[in-house]
Order: structure tokens, then sequence, then C-alpha cells
């Protein structure tokens, strides 16, 4: 049924051969095929095994420009990130440039206004006060008013001189620089509410209660607005901390095996972005 002789035919392929097509007839009724179907039918390793390697490595490359493709893809998105970052942390700078202006503006006005002006007839001094002194010089809460008012002036154009001078070009350096600035205007608000308060106390003379209810409600705001940006700030750093000594021990294992996937890659550049 399956015999092939030397020249690699069957009977059925001799038969055709020699031009005798009712025997190869017959033959193929009984189950005799030819040489080339009996071939195909048998099955190769060599040739089967050539098929698999070579599926295999199609498979491989397939993945490996898939791979590629989202490679570059994620890398567009982290640059994309670090502009918005960089320019995020531009703004930010030039608004607290112009912020601290701004105090410093008002808190450098606000010693010139003080209520009941200053002493300015010399033929008419009042007792215990000399030319140019303040009329309330003597006041307690013009004193408060004074030192508080005088030290947000300088902490606001300190700020204004290290803006202007400092050039800050790598972007963790600009957000340390940021933060600590920040804290630095922050304070200079305190201190410029505090000399408001303690003036209020002036202005409106007998009439106390007004200036108790101003300084109760402006302390409210004031703590509440600072403890929340305190509570965000120690809950970022924390967070912030974790994932960094999470990100290390991950970085140290993967480095033995394999490194960093693009999906990784791509949250550790988003846990950079939030705001200090």
């Amino acid at each position: 049924m399956k015999a092939v002789n030397r020249s690699g035919e069957t009977a059925f392929d001799t038969a055709e051969k020699t031009g005798q097509p009712d025997i190869a007839a017959l033959l193929q009724q009984h189950g005799v095929q030819s040489a080339r179907l009996i071939k195909s039918a048998t099955p190769n390793p060599a040739r089967e095994l050539k098929q698999t390697v070579s599926d295999i490595k199609h498979e491989v490359h397939n993945q490996l420009e898939h791979t590629r493709q989202t490679r570059k893809h994620v890398q567009g998105i982290v640059k994309r990130l670090h502009k918005m970052h960089s320019e995020g942390l531009n703004n930010a700078i030039n608004s607290t440039t112009v912020v601290a202006v701004l105090i410093a503006t008002v808190a450098f006005a606000g010693i010139f206004q003080v209520p009941g002006q200053y002493v300015d007839d010399a033929k008419n001094v009042p007792p215990g006060l000399s030319l140019g002194e303040a009329r309330i010089g003597q006041n307690p809460a013009f004193v408060i008013f004074f030192i508080f008012d005088s030290i947000s002036l300088f902490i606001s154009l300190a700020v204004v001189v290290v803006q202007t001078s400092v050039v800050v070009i790598e972007s963790k350096a600009k957000k340390q620089l940021m933060a600590v600035i920040n804290k630095i205007m922050w304070l200079a608000c305190v201190l410029v509410s505090v000399a408001y308060l303690a003036l209020s106390f002036v202005v409106v003379g007998d009439e106390r209660w007004l200036a108790i209810g101003v300084t109760i409600i402006g302390s409210v705001i004031m703590f509440a607005t600072l403890g929340t940006m305190c509570y965000w700030v120690i809950r970022h750093r924390i967070k912030a901390s974790s994932k960094r000594n999470i990100r290390r021990s991950s970085m140290e294992s993967q480095s033995q095996s394999y490194p960093l996937s693009d999906t990784e890659i791509l949250n550790n550049e988003l846990n950079k972005m939030y705001a200090i």
C-alpha cells in the first residue's frame, strides 16, 4: 500500500507514469496513494521543529516591537510631564516673587500711614513726644504693629532678593527652594496679619469688641488655612518617603533579575509631580 521504489514512486505513481489509468483508478480505490501524498502525511520532526522555531521568533519579534513602541510612548509622556512640572515650578516662583513684592509694599506703606499721623509741627509738640514721632508711638498695640510689620517687610525683601538673584536649573533644587520660600512667605503673611490686628485695637478706639471680633475671625481663618497646609505637607512628605523606600527596595531586587517596566517608570515619574 505504501511501498516506494528507488525512483520514489508508489504503484499508483508507476501506473500513472506508464499510462495505465484503469490500473491507477483501481489502486486508488483500494487506498494506494502517490508518494507525494504519503510524504506530506508523514510527520517530519525536523520540519515541525523548524516551523515552531520560526513561529517563536516571529512572536518574540512582535513582542519586542510592541515593547519598543510602548517604551517610546511612555518616554514621550514622561517628557511632557517633566515639561509641565518645570512650567508649574516656574509659575510658582514668579507668583511667589509677585506676592513677596506685594507684602513688602504693604508693609512699607503701612508704617507711614498710622492713625493719628506724626508730630510735624515744631511749635506744637505734645509733651512726651518728639518731632516726627508717631502720635500713637507710646501705645503697646503700635509697638506690636511696628515690630511685626518691620519683620514681614524684611522677610519679603529677602525673598525678592533670593528670587531675583538665584538661578536654579535642576528640578529637584527648584522644589527645595520653593519649599523653603513658601514657608517663609507663610511667616510673612502671619506677621502682617498680627500687625493688622494689633493696629485695629488703636483704630476702633473704645469699641474694642470690634477689634476682638476681627481678631477671632482672622485667627480662625489663618490657623485653619496654615493648619490644613501643614497637614498636607506632612502627609505628602510621609507618603513620598514611604514610596521612596519601596521603590529603592524594588529597584534593588529587580536589578538582579530584570529592569523596571514601562508602567513602573511612568508611575515613578507621576509620583514626583506632586507639589510640596
